[in-house]
C-alpha cells in the first residue's frame, strides 16, 4: 500500500451502500480538540461509476462537519480515497458543541446550557443552541468508518443519541 501524501483541501470519495458514494474534504486541524483533523461532509451522493468533478462537489451543500482521528487513517483503512484538492475550504468557523452544563441530570429533557467552540478557538458559553449555533455538531473525535456510517444512516451510533 502506498502512502498518500495529504494536505488541507484534499477531497475524498467515500464508498457507501447500494453502490453509491459520497464526498468529504479535509479542512484543517483543531489544536483545541486533541489536534484532530477536521472534515466537512457534502450532501451529494452519486452512483459509484459516476465521474464527478471537484467543482461539482463544492457546489453542493454541506451535510455536517466532524473531527476525525486522522484523515490518513481513512485512506489506509479504505473508508475513503483521494480524488483531488481545492483551496475552497468553506466555513472554517463551523460551530461544535463541547458539552451541556446539565448533562447527566435526568430531569433535563432539552438543555439550554451549551458550550460551543470553533476550530482552534476556546469554548464559549452560549446557553441555547440558536441562530448560527443551532447547526453545531458534536465535537467528539471519531473514526473514519463512523463518518461513512453517518453518511449512510444520518447519525453517529457511538455518541449519546438524544442530544438537543
Amino acid at each position: 500500500m502506498t502512502n498518500t501524501r495529504l494536505k488541507i483541501g484534499d477531497m475524498f470519495e467515500v464508498p457507501l451502500k447500494s453502490r453509491m458514494k459520497g464526498y468529504i474534504q479535509y479542512i484543517g486541524n483543531d489544536l483545541t480538540q486533541l489536534n484532530s483533523d477536521v472534515i466537512r461532509v457534502f450532501k451529494r451522493r452519486d452512483k459509484v461509476e459516476a465521474e464527478i468533478s471537484v467543482d461539482d462537489i463544492l457546489k453542493d451543500g454541506i451535510d455536517f462537519y466532524s473531527h476525525v482521528v486522522d484523515v490518513q487513517h481513512g485512506v489506509k483503512d479504505g473508508s475513503w480515497s483521494k480524488i483531488g484538492n481545492s483551496e475552497n475550504l468553506g466555513d472554517l468557523k463551523a460551530p461544535f458543541f463541547r458539552s451541556s452544563r446539565d448533562y447527566g441530570d435526568p430531569s433535563i429533557k432539552v438543555s439550554h446550557k451549551w458550550d460551543v467552540w470553533r476550530m482552534n478557538e476556546t469554548d464559549e458559553y452560549v446557553g441555547e443552541l440558536k441562530g448560527e449555533n443551532a447547526r453545531a455538531e458534536i465535537g467528539s473525535v471519531t473514526w473514519p468508518k463512523k463518518i461513512a456510517e453517518r453518511m449512510q444512516t444520518g447519525e453517529f451510533s457511538n455518541f449519546y443519541p438524544d442530544y438537543q
